[in-house]
C-alpha cells in the first residue's frame, strides 16, 4: 500500500507522520502557527529532520468558530510556506488542507503535485475532486457535518458508526466515479461530533473503516477529546495525544496528522517493535 505523489512515494506498509504546518493566525493550538518566513523554515525544518513523511500546509483554520478567508488570502498564506518547502525540502511530500477547487488547482499548476486534504471530503466544491484527478494526486476525504462555523451545533445521530460508513461509502463511490485513483479517509475527531462520539469513534475505526479497503488518517492532535477530559489546555495536552495514538495504531490508522513529531514518530517506531515481536513465530 502506498501513495504517490508526483515522483514521491510514500510507504503506507507501516504507519508515518504528518506533520501540520499552519500558516494561519488562529489555530487552536498556539504552537503550531508559523506566518514568518524564518517560522515556517524552522517548522518544516524540525518536522522533517524529526521523521515527517508528509507536510500537511493549511492556510485556512478550521477550528470551531472561526473566521471565514477569502480564497485569495487562503492562497497567498499557502504561497509563504511552500515556496520554502519546495526550494529547500523539495524531497518531501506535500499536502494542501483546503476544501477549495480554486485554490488547489491554482497550488498544483505553480507548486506542483500535493495531496487534496479536504476536510469537507468534496462537499464544499464537489469540482475539487475534478482537480485531484486530473493531477492524479492523492484525496484525503474527511468526514463533517456543516462548516467549521456551525459544524458543533450539527452532533445529532441515530447511528454515529453507521452513519459514518454510509458516508464513507457514498463518499468513496463519487471521488472514483469522478476519476480519483488514490483514497484516504479520515474519520474528523472533533467535527461535528461531541468528545463521547469521538471516543466511541477511536474505539470503533476498525469496524468503520474495515470493509473499505483504503487507508484512514487521523487527527486527534491536542484536540478538545483530550484537554477536556484532562481538564487541561491544549498546551498540556501532549501525553494524552500520544496515549490516543497508540490506540489510532491499534484500530489499523495509516497516518497520524500531528503537531509532534518527534512524540508520535517514537509512538509509532513502539508500535512496529510491537506488533513485530507478537507475530513473529515462536
Amino acid at each position: 500500500m502506498k501513495l504517490t505523489v508526483g515522483k514521491i512515494e510514500i510507504s503506507l506498509e507501516k504507519p508515518v507522520v504528518m506533520a501540520i504546518v499552519n500558516v494561519t493566525p488562529d489555530s487552536f493550538f498556539s504552537g503550531s502557527r508559523s506566518q514568518e518566513a524564518d517560522a515556517i523554515e524552522r517548522r518544516v525544518r524540525q518536522a522533517v529532520s524529526e521523521g515527517a513523511a508528509i507536510l500537511d500546509v493549511g492556510g485556512y483554520s478550521s477550528r470551531p468558530g472561526a473566521d471565514d478567508v477569502s480564497p485569495r488570502e487562503e492562497f497567498r498564506r499557502l504561497v509563504s510556506a511552500l515556496e520554502i518547502i519546495r526550494k529547500k525540502f523539495p524531497d518531501t511530500a506535500v499536502s494542501i488542507d483546503t476544501f477549495r477547487a480554486g485554490v488547489m488547482e491554482k497550488t498544483l499548476e505553480n507548486f506542483g503535485p500535493c495531496i487534496v486534504n479536504d476536510i469537507t471530503g468534496a462537499e464544499a466544491e464537489p469540482e475539487i475532486a475534478g482537480v485531484a484527478a486530473r493531477y492524479r494526486v492523492p484525496f484525503i476525504a474527511m468526514h463533517m457535518r456543516g462548516t467549521p462555523q456551525n459544524m458543533q451545533s450539527r452532533t445529532h445521530y441515530d447511528d454515529l458508526i453507521g452513519e459514518i460508513r454510509g458516508y464513507f461509502a457514498a463518499k468513496t463511490e463519487t471521488l472514483r466515479s469522478a476519476g480519483v485513483e488514490q483514497i484516504v479517509l479520515d474519520p474528523g475527531f472533533g467535527f461535528s461530533k461531541t468528545v463521547d462520539q469521538n471516543f466511541m469513534l477511536l474505539g470503533r475505526m476498525g469496524e468503520t473503516f474495515r470493509d473499505t479497503g483504503l487507508p484512514f488518517l487521523t487527527g486527534i492532535s491536542r484536540k478538545s477529546m483530550i484537554y477536556r477530559t484532562l481538564d487541561t489546555t491544549p498546551d498540556d495536552a501532549l501525553t494524552g495525544t500520544s496515549a490516543l495514538h497508540w490506540e489510532c495504531l491499534r484500530q489499523g490508522a495509516s497516518i497520524l496528522r500531528v503537531h509532534d513529531v518527534r512524540e508520535a514518530a517514537q509512538v509509532i517506531a513502539l508500535w512496529n517493535r510491537f506488533t513485530a515481536a507478537n507475530t513473529a513465530k515462536p
